[in-house]
């Protein structure tokens, strides 16, 4: 454990960030400037289970969470890092928690985990963020196929997909939807791992290079034949086999909706969407006429990220939920509204429960582009 100096951390309340997938540092930064100022003090909290300082550094006191690896080495107590490896992560974040006065947990990674043990952080009086509100909700917004399965349910418009477990099943697919341009991806994944663009569909004046996806990584495009051949031929997939969805390829604009939300109701949202290397931020009422409903569907519930695509008619379907704050949650910021201190004002006690129409309101719509930056880190002797 690692504390920085702070006049109030001992009486004050606190909140805690637990290992994020790509925002914690943005979101951290969010809080510094949301405590700066309130005139109620908290003291603000971090954990990662590796030595992140570019991270860490943000925070006034940090935990290293449990980890079949070894605990970091500038973790300042021998005590803790036997701690960390002795306990389940929700049961370490728990403990330290309470000795903490840590009021909000925001989980980040894993959140299923701590999920299953919602009963506990509640009668610690702790506001537990997964996401959602009970494993069977996060298990099936993990699962594309069965996220995409309730969405029809719930009538709200989504992306077709079918599952494919084998080669088999998956030349049976193309056979009945070939005439269409088509693209694969795994059924549980992030980051736009596993998808892939296939040659498919009638419009297709030729198919791709086979070499090309090799060199344009970038573009996700790949020849039917030779995904189907890689597929088949996978010494990975044969180890430890891959559910995947076979899916119709939507051509229109993705938008990303980064969303703030409380059992099922939006509290506060902006929408953006990229052109080349430009951010375009704001409020798209037609995207939100599908993300609110989605919201509702799977009772939401903390910092959550949806993209939705349009399809050939314009019509906006959503792809997914990630039941984690988004890698660009720190972008909205440069609108007039921060989503982290709009959430985190509210279940801190420190502002009223944000109101979506008002909210919209202080939106001023704005284009950003991110650059990279550099962090200097300290390594130990």
């Amino acid at each position: 454990m690692d504390e920085r100096n702070s006049s109030n951390q001992v009486n004050s309340m606190s909140v805690w960030l637990g290992e994020g997938q790509s925002s914690q540092r943005d979101m951290l930064k969010s809080l510094q400037a949301l405590k700066a100022q309130s005139p109620t003090p908290f003291t603000i909290i971090a954990s990662h289970r590796q030595n992140r300082p570019e991270i860490l550094e943000i925070a006034d006191k940090v935990y290293y969470e449990p980890s079949q690896k070894s605990t970091p080495s500038n973790s300042s107590s021998d005590e803790q890092s036997a701690t960390a490896q002795a306990l389940p992560r929700w049961q370490f974040v728990l403990e330290h928690a309470k000795q903490n006065n840590v009021k909000v947990v925001l989980t980040g990674r894993n959140g299923i985990d701590y999920e299953a043990q919602r009963e506990a952080f509640n009668d610690a009086g702790i506001r537990l963020l997964t996401g959602a509100t009970s494993v069977a909700a996060l298990q099936t917004i993990d699962d594309k196929f069965a996220f995409m399965q309730q969405c029809q349910a719930h009538d709200i418009p989504v992306a077709t997909a079918w599952r494919f477990d084998n080669t088999n099943e998956l030349e049976a697919l193309l056979a009945k939807h070939g005439d269409q341009p088509l693209c694969v991806k795994p059924v549980s994944g992030i980051f736009a791992q596993g998808f892939w663009r296939l040659d498919t569909g009638k419009a297709a004046t030729e198919q791709y290079d086979s070499f090309e996806h090799l060199y344009f990584t970038d573009n996700k495009k790949i020849s039917t034949a030779q995904f189907i051949n890689a597929y088949t031929n996978s010494q990975m997939v044969k180890e430890r086999p891959i559910p995947m969805l076979l899916m119709p390829y939507l051509a229109g604009q993705e938008y990303s909706i980064d969303v703030v939300c409380e059992n099922g109701e939006v509290l506060a949202a902006i929408t953006r969407h990229k052109k080349g290397k430009v951010q375009h931020i704001g409020y798209d009422s037609a995207v939100m006429e599908v993300v609110i409903p989605l919201i509702k569907a799977f009772s939401c519930d903390g910092i959550v990220s949806v993209q939705t695509k349009e399809d050939n008619d314009g019509q906006h379907r959503v792809l997914e939920i990630n039941s984690r704050p988004s890698g660009g949650i720190g972008y909205t910021a440069h609108s007039g509204v921060d989503l982290t201190q709009a959430g985190f004002g509210y279940w801190l006690g420190l502002t009223d429960k944000p109101k979506l129409a008002d909210i919209v309101k202080k939106i001023t719509p704005c284009q950003m582009r991110a650059v990279t930056t550099s962090v200097k880190i300290e390594t130990e002797e």
